[in-house]
């Protein structure tokens, strides 16, 4: 009973030093800004829900995944690492983001898939820490994996939905520098993440 326990807060600790949730409000804030309470609270299910299940396919059948469709850790990273720097890229750029000149009306509501969900929430390191747990992992283990990230999901869902609190606690100009500088944070770890997967290609 111990050692579940144990294997639970080690996975929980690994997804969560990943997936912080409260790193994740300024990334919900910057993509949801022109977006309404009612907005927000549906693109925040709609993206943990995702990011869920696309994690908990990789647990299941990642190794087959992999196997099926020939892809490489290596690539999987670099794809990742160029996606996660063009989020971290549109978040500093100045009034001309995409992003960021998006009205109540055109307001786009498939970020909640794209690149919330994915590469955000469920991104390279998430997947590839999911599957190296379940590598020599047994049914039970598995289950642990799913239920501790689905946790993870949750912290963020919440995280998420208060977000509108942190605006009017923190104030809307502090959350505009916090913005940037979380963006600039994301393009250096997508980044990071393009030369992980170069290294393990080449070297």
């Amino acid at each position: 009973m111990e050692n579940i326990w144990l294997y639970a807060i080690g996975a929980f600790t690994a997804f969560f030093a990943i997936n912080n949730p409260v790193g994740n409000i300024p990334i919900f804030l910057s993509l949801t800004k022109q977006a309404d309470g009612k907005r927000k609270r549906f693109i925040s299910k709609k993206a943990t829900f995702t990011a869920f299940v696309i994690v908990t396919g990789f647990v299941l059948l990642g190794k087959y995944i992999f196997q099926l469709f020939g892809l490489t850790i290596p690539a999987f990273k670099i794809t990742g690492g160029i996606l996660v720097f063009f989020v971290g890229f549109e978040m500093i750029r100045a009034q001309q983001s995409s992003i960021d000149n998006q009205t109540e009306v055109d307001f786009n509501e498939g970020i909640s898939i794209s690149p919330l969900a994915i590469p955000i929430l469920a991104g390279p390191g998430t997947i590839v820490t999911a599957v190296n747990y379940t590598t020599t992992a047994s049914y039970m283990d598995m289950g642990i994996i799913v239920a501790m990230f689905g946790l993870i999901m949750f912290l963020n869902h919440l995280a998420f939905i208060s977000s509108e609190y942190l605006v009017r606690f923190i104030g809307q100009n502090k959350i505009i520098v916090i913005e940037k500088i979380m963006g600039l944070i994301i393009a250096i770890i997508g980044t990071n993440m393009l030369i992980e997967g170069v290294k393990l290609a080449f070297f």
